[in-house]
């Protein structure tokens, strides 16, 4: 039988570390005490992880799959802070993700809504207590209940946990700007899908030839265009 590839993984302290080398992870919880282990801190430090950037970039967020060329960046707890805010619309324009490891945290941010204009709040933040109560273990959709739950014209205070910020990041809401890190953006050729129960997978990712086969073949059937100019 075909040995198993030996599947090794770069990565970085998003605010700057040397570079570290893990491999026998297959889940999220496992891949946080592999980076943990790597640079000598506790796997509940980590809030959340990105692929080939440094930058709080949730476009680029660690999901359930790994390119086999992604480098990993790992975002660490920095300051803690208290927000006080009162509620006077059922939203407050927040969009809630969670790691998979226990922490809830900000992924997006709409504009002109109750929290966009509290500029102490920033996407990346990990919401640790509302009102004193501890979420820490909750899913992001229990956090998104609690928040709506919350009655309106009546103030609540947010802990939140910054990720640790690297220099260039300091005093920076956003930003898209690229870095050297994100040079090694992955081909997509293979795969590494985590589970949350089970091994995980290697997958031959499709080919662009591929995709651009399925892109074609589904304009075809629900529009009847079929364009290789497109």
């Amino acid at each position: 039988p075909r040995a198993r590839p030996r599947l090794v993984f770069h990565t970085q302290l998003a605010h700057g570390s040397p570079t570290g080398r893990i491999e026998g992870f297959t889940n999220v919880k496992e891949l946080y005490a592999k980076i943990a282990e790597v640079f000598d801190i506790s796997p509940t430090e980590i809030l959340f992880c990105t692929l080939n950037t440094h930058k709080v970039d949730m476009q680029k967020l660690l999901g359930g799959q790994i390119g086999l060329e992604d480098f990993i960046f790992a975002h660490v707890r920095g300051e803690t802070k208290e927000v006080e805010v009162t509620k006077t619309e059922d939203a407050l324009g927040l969009t809630i993700t969670d790691n998979g490891a226990g922490y809830a945290f900000i992924k997006r941010i709409k504009e002109g809504s109750i929290i966009n204009r509290l500029q102490t709040v920033c996407v990346g933040d990990s919401i640790e207590a509302i009102n004193d109560h501890t979420i820490v273990g909750c899913r992001h959709y229990e956090v998104a209940r609690m928040l709506r739950e919350l009655p309106r014209a009546q103030p609540f205070t947010l802990r939140l946990v910054q990720p640790k910020k690297a220099f260039d990041m300091i005093g920076q809401r956003t930003r898209s700007s690229k870095s050297p890190g994100e040079g090694r953006v992955a081909t997509g050729k293979e795969t590494l899908r985590l589970r949350t129960q089970g091994p995980a997978v290697l997958e031959e990712g499709p080919s662009e030839e591929a995709a651009a086969r399925r892109v074609d073949d589904l304009l075809e059937s629900y529009m009847g265009i079929r364009d290789s100019e497109l």
